[in-house]
């Protein structure tokens, strides 16, 4: 039953670390707390649902309950998001930046932009629940005594990839150098000719992207419904938090530890109070260590 939890953790964990790592990196060069970002997971759940709807059914991959259209939708939903994250700011933010508005007006428009986000998908597409297949799956054993659906196992193994190759973008290319120069000392950016401007740009675009595909993992896992970002919020927020605001391995421990104490949570606790565990663990790390455990800039 431990080691059940243990893998229902790490697969819940490396789904919010890669919404927490969208977080802290928006939170770090842009400089505050943006709470529509949890609405960016919900946003991009529901445009790769449209756009699977739109491509019509196909046969299943293997053993997995989807086809080839749910990972073109992805990829497409993804950058949309990424798109829809820019809009945001151009329409919102960088005209309070602009205004030198201070970093908490920010933080009241980003509730502001979380509701409109969240009623527009009300609105678009209803209160009931969505499912991107209708395929039933048996689950495998991974390990003695713990089973996983093969949906799990993908989202899993993309996870990973999906954090290594952003590893590897924020290390080598000259936009994660320029991302990270900017998270360090956005006025010393500018006096050495970065283009502060497009790299604001790219950070819209990479949280989106890494939120949107939180959001279809979310509804691969259970299932897709307006209010999926809004409960997960506090969930990303703390393992942004507990990582250390712009470390990128910061985020993916904080989101696996995020992940496993609410698992195993329900192996001592009555599943009811679940969601509280979060809220628990944000206060612990906000008297202990309010910096995070690996807190620095977006060096991975």
């Amino acid at each position: 039953m431990i080691g059940q939890a243990i893998a229902d953790g790490l697969l819940t964990g490396g789904i919010l670390a890669l919404g927490a790592i969208g977080y802290s990196l928006s939170s770090q060069i842009l400089k505050f707390a943006n709470f529509a970002h949890a609405e960016f997971l919900t946003v991009g759940a529901y445009l790769a649902l449209a756009l699977v709807t739109l491509m019509g059914a196909a046969e299943p991959i293997g053993a997995l309950s989807f086809g080839l259209p749910l990972i073109v939708a992805t990829i497409l939903a993804g950058i949309g998001t990424g798109l829809v994250a820019i809009a945001v700011d151009r329409l919102v933010f960088s005209r309070l930046r602009s205004r030198r508005a201070a970093a908490l007006t920010l933080v009241f428009a980003s509730f502001g932009v979380a509701l409109m986000l969240r009623n527009l998908v009300l609105l678009l597409w209803g209160p009931d629940a969505h499912y991107y297949g209708q395929e039933l799956q048996i689950a495998i054993e991974v390990l003695p005594d713990v089973r996983l659906l093969p949906d799990h196992v993908f989202v899993l193994a993309l996870t990973l990839i999906l954090v290594v190759s952003l590893h590897l973008f924020l290390q080598s290319s000259r936009v994660g150098v320029a991302m990270r120069a900017m998270a360090d000392s956005p006025a010393l950016s500018q006096a050495c000719g970065i283009d502060t401007a497009s790299v604001i740009r790219w950070t819209w675009l990479l949280a989106g992207m890494l939120a949107a595909c939180a959001g279809v993992f979310t509804g691969l896992t259970v299932q897709i419904r307006p209010e999926l970002g809004f409960n997960m919020l506090l969930a990303v927020l703390t393992a942004a938090v507990l990582g250390g605001s712009g470390s990128l391995f910061g985020a993916v421990v904080g989101g696996l530890i995020v992940g496993l104490a609410e698992s195993l949570s329900v192996l001592v606790i009555p599943a009811s109070y679940k969601p509280a565990v979060p809220f628990l663990l944000l206060l612990l790390v906000l008297y202990v260590r309010p910096q995070g455990l690996f807190a620095k800039s977006t060096r991975a």
